[in-house]
């Protein structure tokens, strides 16, 4: 798969216009703030969620979630129903549960990390976090039913997408390497990852 643009870049320019416009209205920051926030979040997302998809059974898991995840009307519809208000406490809660998944025991952490970096503070970061995580799902499950991928092409797709967020650094790429590189510590070890994977978003076993 040809990696000149990253999914991060992909996804952004998705959200340019009025879905940014209205992440800031719901964080009451600016539209500028808000651009900056979600470039730095959603290589942080998409790169956690390539350390997880690592383990086979991590890949297999999220391959899954995502075939679960795609039957509602894709990314538009996700975009709709989170920021046009209707379903919005419903998304955040599913963004809530997604982010466990994808953070572990480290979500807190990456919430206070994404605050700090770009000043939102981590309340507004976790808020826009949870806002983000069911759109980069449905972003993935587009992505996996139109390009006929394998749990295995997802894993590699968003190994290249991890490691090219932490060379590139930037607040994102920063973010994910502090992220990361703590696993030494016994926050996040490699039964976790696994574990984590085979519960994504309850992925029936």
């Amino acid at each position: 798969m040809n990696a000149s643009s990253s999914l991060s870049d992909e996804l952004m320019s998705q959200l340019q216009g009025a879905p940014l416009q209205q992440l800031a209205q719901q964080l009451g920051t600016d539209t500028a703030q808000t651009q900056q926030a979600v470039g730095a979040a959603l290589p942080l997302l998409l790169g956690a969620m390539g350390n997880n998809a690592a383990q086979p059974q991590g890949a297999q898991a999220l391959f899954g979630a995502l075939q679960d995840h795609g039957g509602g009307g894709g990314l538009e519809g996700m975009l709709g129903s989170l920021l046009g208000g209707g379903g919005n406490a419903g998304a955040q809660s599913d963004g809530g549960a997604i982010l466990g998944h994808i953070f572990g025991t480290n979500q807190q952490r990456a919430e206070t990390g994404l605050g700090e970096a770009t000043g939102l503070g981590g309340g507004n970061a976790a808020n826009l976090l949870k806002m983000l995580a069911p759109i980069v799902m449905a972003f993935l499950a587009q992505r996996v039913q139109a390009g006929g991928m394998t749990p295995d092409s997802l894993g590699n797709t968003l190994g290249q997408e991890r490691d090219a967020a932490r060379q590139q650094g930037g607040l994102g790429g920063g973010l994910l390497g502090a992220l990361l590189d703590q696993n030494g510590d016994g926050q996040v070890g490699l039964e976790d990852l696994i574990k984590i994977g085979g519960s994504l978003l309850g992925g029936r076993r």
